[in-house]
């Protein structure tokens, strides 16, 4: 099927078919020009290359924080933790504080990071590309931090953990 030809799928279809695809949980932040902090739940993201360091990140367009990414050109990834689903859930919200009650620190470039998240990493926006509803962020890996613990996991519309058997 080519872009712009009858569609086949519905969107209920399409949604559900996803679901049934695991992925891991992640939070992105930032800043917007102004210093206020934005931060939304990502659901599409996937490390894209090694040499560079990049990933990337799927952001809806309506999102009131779409426009602080593009801007900004720097976030933070949070793939988080087991114990983190309330912050996933707060940062999914049309909220006007996000961070409300999260425990911050901060980049050396004065990105909000939430702490106890599995993983962050620092990113630097390299390509911003059209994705219908989403843009697309390819973004290079700048520093990351890794804590050991087990993953949130997000698996037919539900919050799901996993048995690492130790």
């Amino acid at each position: 099927m080519h872009v712009g030809t009858k569609r086949m799928i519905s969107n209920e279809e399409f949604r559900r078919a996803m679901s049934h695809f695991a992925s891991g949980v992640t939070v992105i932040t930032t800043r917007d020009a102004a210093g206020a902090p934005h931060g939304i739940t990502v659901s599409a993201f996937c490390s894209l290359s090694v040499e560079p360091p990049l990933v990337l990140a799927c952001i809806n367009k309506m999102t009131g924080s779409h426009y602080a990414f593009i801007e900004r050109r720097a976030f933070v990834v949070h793939i988080l933790g087991e114990h983190q689903r309330h912050v996933s859930e707060q940062f999914a919200e049309p909220l006007l504080d996000k961070f409300a009650g999260m425990p911050l620190q901060e980049t050396e470039s004065g990105l909000p990071v939430i702490t106890g998240a599995l993983v962050t990493l620092e990113c630097s926006l390299v390509q911003n590309y059209d994705g219908g509803d989403h843009s697309i962020l390819v973004a290079e890996v700048k520093s990351s931090t890794v804590n050991d613990a087990k993953p949130l996991i997000y698996f037919r519309g539900d919050y799901r953990l996993i048995d690492l058997g130790d």
